[in-house]
């Protein structure tokens, strides 16, 4: 699993994550996809590396604009020593 953070400039409300999210979902499908206007960022989790030019250029055909994006792997946090 991979988590992939992306820095995004232009997100202003929780419609603008909503937006961001769904042309995600739609082009990737995800395991998981969040997103946060306050902090400029969308995580995404994903079980391969996603295409980072290919993720640019979806977010920033809708008006938004990619300062960054990274990758590293993703570890599901246990809980209290539950599996």
């Amino acid at each position: 699993m991979v988590k992939t953070i992306i820095k995004i400039e232009g997100m202003m409300c929780n419609m603008c994550e909503a937006h961001v999210n769904d042309a995600i979902r739609g082009a990737v499908s995800p395991k998981k996809v969040t997103s946060s206007h306050s902090k400029g960022i969308t995580e995404v989790i994903s079980e391969n590396e996603l295409d980072k030019a290919a993720l640019k250029e979806l977010i920033e055909k809708d008006g938004y604009k990619v300062l960054d994006i990274t990758s590293e792997p993703y570890v599901k946090k246990k809980l209290f020593g539950f599996k």
